[in-house]
């Protein structure tokens, strides 16, 4: 059996339409071997701005749909779980490994701790106070609970700042690999996703923050720079860049004409 490569390739696709990234991000995972491919890190944003939606809810019972089209705003459905997220001026990150290629875990939790600390560093070498929900809300506080809303909620390992919920990680797991995805906020953009809900949840401006309401106004290139050596001292090393394979690119093209680009996957999670 070959050996497991331990460098991590680095994607950066740049900002993209909704409906490439989602399928950019399945491509990734479907095309990877866990015992012959090296574990990816994704880079990239959002042009134009998007809803996603978890990839249980439905669009009708979630969103007001007319509104989202009215302000041309489209909405993609994502291969993970949770709320909505409104993604504007943010930096979205994707990664897919096999379970042994990053240190131990021993249940699906545990393993977002390891998948979120290079952010934890990150965050930390910003010079912020990031802590994640667990170790830092009272005790006695229910982490966990089902938000339509992905900022309105708080999982153990979101990451908090002043108290404060800074972005939103999500994961899908294969019976051989990990899929995870998660975005930065750079500046807040809360109250306009807010504003495209049927319901909108009380409060969720309060909870949340951004880099810029956090004093760290960095271009978005140095930003990167520095969440790539972030992710190497905590999880890889130096990153090998690179672009999409073809397998990938191929494969993100045929999702991107057949699943989500089709409306009833986008709605209710189904291709008609």
């Amino acid at each position: 059996m070959k050996q497991i490569p331990t460098k991590w390739r680095l994607v950066d696709t740049g900002p993209l339409d909704g409906t490439t990234n989602m399928a950019i991000d399945e491509a990734l995972l479907l095309n990877f071997n866990p015992v012959t491919s090296q574990p990816v890190l994704r880079l990239y944003g959002w042009q134009p701005s998007a809803l996603s939606l978890g990839r249980f809810q439905s669009a009708v019972e979630v969103l007001d749909l007319g509104r989202c089209a009215k302000a041309n705003v489209p909405v993609v459905r994502r291969i993970t779980g949770g709320g909505v997220i409104y993604h504007c001026d943010e930096l979205t990150y994707s990664l897919v490994c096999a379970p042994q290629q990053i240190p131990a875990a021993d249940s699906v939790k545990a393993s977002f701790r390891v998948l979120t600390s290079f952010l934890l560093r990150f965050y930390q070498e910003l010079g912020l106070d990031a802590a994640y929900a667990v170790d830092h809300v009272p005790h006695g506080t229910c982490l966990g609970e089902r938000a339509d809303f992905c900022f309105a909620g708080k999982e153990n390992y979101d990451i908090l700042i002043n108290g404060k919920k800074l972005g939103g990680n999500a994961q899908r797991r294969t019976r051989s690999a990990i899929f995870q995805h998660g975005s930065i906020p750079l500046r807040d953009s809360v109250a306009t996703g807010l504003g495209f809900l049927r319901k909108r949840p009380a409060g969720v401006e309060g909870k949340t923050t951004c880099l810029e309401e956090l004093g760290v106004v960095a271009g978005s290139l140095w930003l990167k720079e520095a969440l790539v050596a972030a992710f190497g001292e905590e999880l890889s090393g130096p990153l090998v860049q690179g672009g999409l394979t073809v397998e990938e690119a191929g494969a993100a093209g045929r999702l991107r004409e057949q699943k989500y680009g089709n409306d009833g996957w986008q709605r209710e999670g189904v291709v008609s």
